[in-house]
């Protein structure tokens, strides 16, 4: 019959590879979603998967806004090159917001105030026009989810991809979501806005208030 020392070395070793198993499957037999879901590289940077141009496509964004070539002032966004989510090409943010008052919506595919907030500030672009520039940051590396997000919500406005949250750090602002930067057309901020919208009437009054636009 084995001794005892026997029945222990058998158990050690079925420990051994029991945690191997359970190693893989948290390492090795990661999903997609997972690494893109709060597992963060070597680098300490988000995993950004790829987006294909179908998933822009189907989101049927209007482009990025281009450098209009005014002078950028002292600007806390100067230095900051994103990806345009509607064709993914890269925007240099300060020159292309250069010259005309912006409000920057920073959201995420995940945030339930976000969904509500997006339509209304749609509504407010259509309403304001050329006066100001609505931009949106999607803050989080699920562009992909993000561009589906803007598709059921039926949201065309133009839109950044901020995978490390780079806007949000740049302006100093706390890590919550929604977050409004309104921003003047020298590039200065005005307001950091830390909460939702609760109406198109509230984003004019504060817009208005703020940056002296009127829509």
């Amino acid at each position: 019959m084995p001794g005892a020392g026997w029945r222990w070395a058998v158990a050690a070793v079925v420990i051994v590879l029991a945690v191997g198993i359970v190693a893989w499957s948290v390492v090795g037999g990661r999903s997609e979603d997972e690494s893109v879901a709060g597992v963060t590289t070597s680098a300490g940077k988000p995993a950004v998967a790829a987006v294909s141009d179908a998933d822009r496509a189907a989101a049927a964004l209007v482009g990025c806004p281009q450098p209009s070539g005014a002078q950028v002032g002292d600007s806390p966004l100067r230095g900051t090159t994103l990806n345009c989510m509607a064709d993914g090409r890269p925007v240099d943010l300060a020159a292309a917001l250069a010259g005309k008052p912006a409000l920057l919506n920073l959201w995420a595919y995940w945030c339930g105030p976000c969904a509500e907030e997006l339509p209304l500030l749609q509504q407010f672009s259509k309403q304001a026009g050329s006066a100001i520039t609505v931009l949106t940051v999607h803050s989080d590396p699920g562009i992909a989810k993000g561009l589906a997000r803007l598709a059921g919500l039926d949201i065309h406005l133009p839109g950044v991809e901020d995978p490390n949250s780079q806007v949000r750090t740049a302006v100093r602002a706390p890590a919550v979501l929604p977050i409004s930067v309104l921003v003047r057309a020298d590039g200065t901020v005005a307001k950091v806005v830390v909460r939702p919208f609760t109406s198109v009437d509230d984003i004019s009054a504060t817009v208005a208030a703020e940056l002296g636009v009127r829509a």
